[in-house]
């Protein structure tokens, strides 16, 4: 049949590119492609580099973002307002919202949402990590900030409704950020007003 032959190596790599999120065929192609275009040292450092993030990089054991160093930058600052905590769906998600420099609470991480058509439930989130951390009385305000999309919205209404006997108060993100979208393609005003505009819910 018809189609470009390709070496079983530059299939591979193809492959392992076309996993990446958003990536497809053709874009896998382009990137296997530019890799064979570099020297061989910068694919080494590139290599590296991969090697190196994943080897480095661990969950912080209190909010569960991505980190180098634990606890993470946030948590050990001390300046940081402690009675605040931004629940989002990723470590992506903080650096958007820090990019905002508005907010100055702590985080907490959930590593997803809720979605059964994706087998994601609730206990595949790290809600009771988040639940154990209001235990102390020390936090006044949950805020959802997971994305405006169906998903996060269950996630939301999900975390409202176990937040609610504890007696904090839960405010959801204001819409300045479109329907359907990430927080972390959001520009920083626009995150800005979110927090601005939360509100609290019922």
């Amino acid at each position: 049949m018809g189609g470009m032959y390709h070496a079983p190596v530059m299939r591979e790599l193809m492959e392992q590119f076309g996993k990446l999120p958003g990536v497809g065929p053709k874009t896998a192609g382009r990137l296997a492609f530019f890799i064979l275009s570099l020297s061989e040292r910068e694919v080494e450092a590139f290599g590296a580099a991969l090697v190196n993030a994943k080897k480095t990089m661990t969950l912080c054991p209190i909010c569960f973002s991505l980190t180098d160093i634990t606890p993470c930058q946030v948590c050990r600052d001390e300046t940081r307002d402690r009675r605040l905590i931004c629940v989002v769906e990723d470590t992506a998600d903080v650096f958007s919202v820090e990019r905002a420099r508005d907010y100055q609470g702590l985080y907490h991480v959930l590593h997803g949402s809720i979605s059964p058509m994706e087998g994601r439930q609730p206990e595949d989130l790290r809600i009771k990590e988040l639940l154990a951390r209001l235990t102390d009385g020390e936090v006044k305000e949950v805020i959802l900030a997971t994305n405006p999309d169906v998903e996060g919205e269950t996630t939301a209404l999900y975390l409202a409704k176990l937040l609610k006997p504890l007696g904090i108060k839960t405010t959801r993100i204001a819409h300045g950020i479109p329907v359907g979208s990430n927080l972390e393609h959001a520009d920083a005003a626009t995150l800005a007003q979110a927090l601005e505009g939360r509100r609290e819910l019922p």
